[in-house]
């Protein structure tokens, strides 16, 4: 690959496992990761979701950072709606102080949860509105002249995390250039936008003090195996999954039958075109199609997502990965 490729890990409890067997999956993950040459991981902020256990992105990030020596963390993202820029700038002002040079944050505008959850989150409703404001306050709390007249982020002040605008929509494209910001797009589950949104980032990126030039991070879904046909499956099953969650019946509830009934039916469609951009298949075809999507993407660089349903094949999927795209050891 001649771009550099990194990491989201969406710390997925996968069936017959426990939290905590996840959290630690995904710590080894980091640390073999760093080994690897993988140059970033993030995780992701996601609420009331029995499946993911990213929920507090940065005690997650804190966790990992102290079991790892190299490797940049961040969040793929902070829902910063969710959260005061104060509180955000001293969480990830701590973890900046404790780990120089290997922080960053990625921010989004989505609540990242059902409509139950964000009333549970104390959210505001129009939290969403103001957030290519609130971050210019948190990006001035973490430099050195807080927007805020009397208030400083302690710790955070001066640490100059570096920020990064995630999204699906123009919307994202639109903040992130205005602020002379990296633009990462969700094409990895929200694919329709990425042209559009990619092409309007670049026409009209500003210049800030962190960035001089744009940065697109597009995101993409993979599962590699030693096998056309076996990759083929646990695609197949990781769709099954994706059905169960978003109706709200994971585990035994739902046979494979009636997963597969959902998916090759009209209202399937929706699930079905969320992994539209997936290398799925032996690591060969795996490395092709990251090149052509990079090139397709228009991309500065790539955020892999692990779609490997079961914890064996995820962990084998990331092998054959590092092994053929990264050139490394596995």
């Amino acid at each position: 690959m001649p771009l550099p490729l990194s990491i989201l890990d969406l710390a997925t409890v996968s069936r017959d496992e426990t939290v905590a067997q996840a959290l630690e999956a995904s710590t080894t993950l980091a640390q073999r990761a760093e080994d690897w040459g993988f140059r970033r991981i993030w995780y992701a902020e996601h609420h009331n979701m029995g499946s993911i256990a990213s929920a507090a992105t940065s005690v997650l990030i804190a966790h990992v950072a102290a079991r790892t020596e190299r490797i940049t963390l961040g969040s793929g993202g902070v829902m910063l709606p969710n959260h005061s820029p104060l509180q955000v700038a001293e969480q990830f002002g701590t973890l900046a102080e404790l780990h120089p040079g290997r922080i960053e944050l990625g921010l989004g505008r989505a609540p990242g949860t059902d409509q139950e959850t964000v009333r549970a989150l104390r959210r505001d409703p129009s939290a969403s509105e103001r957030f290519p404001s609130d971050v210019r306050e948190l990006q001035a709390f973490l430099a050195q002249d807080s927007l805020v007249p009397n208030v400083h982020a302690y710790p955070g002040r001066g640490t100059r995390v570096p920020l990064s605008i995630l999204g699906s929509s123009l919307y994202g494209a639109q903040v992130a250039a205005l602020l002379g910001l990296p633009y990462g797009f969700a094409s990895h589950f929200a694919p329709d936008a990425l042209d559009q949104a990619v092409a309007l980032y670049r026409k009209e990126f500003r210049p800030s003090e962190q960035l001089s030039e744009p940065r697109v991070l597009a995101g993409v879904n993979v599962i590699a195996a030693d096998s056309a046909d076996e990759a083929e499956a646990q695609f197949r099953e990781a769709q099954r999954q994706r059905v169960r969650l978003f109706t709200g019946r994971r585990g035994r509830s739902l046979t494979d039958a009636e997963t597969d009934a959902v998916l090759d039916s009209a209202a399937g469609e929706q699930i079905r075109s969320m992994t539209r951009y997936s290398a799925v298949g032996t690591p060969d075809t795996v490395a092709r199609y990251l090149d052509e999507f990079t090139t397709r993407a228009d991309a500065d660089e790539l955020i892999v997502a692990g779609l490997a349903p079961r914890r064996e094949s995820w962990w084998r999927s990331w092998e054959l990965l590092a092994t053929k795209v990264q050139g490394a050891a596995a």
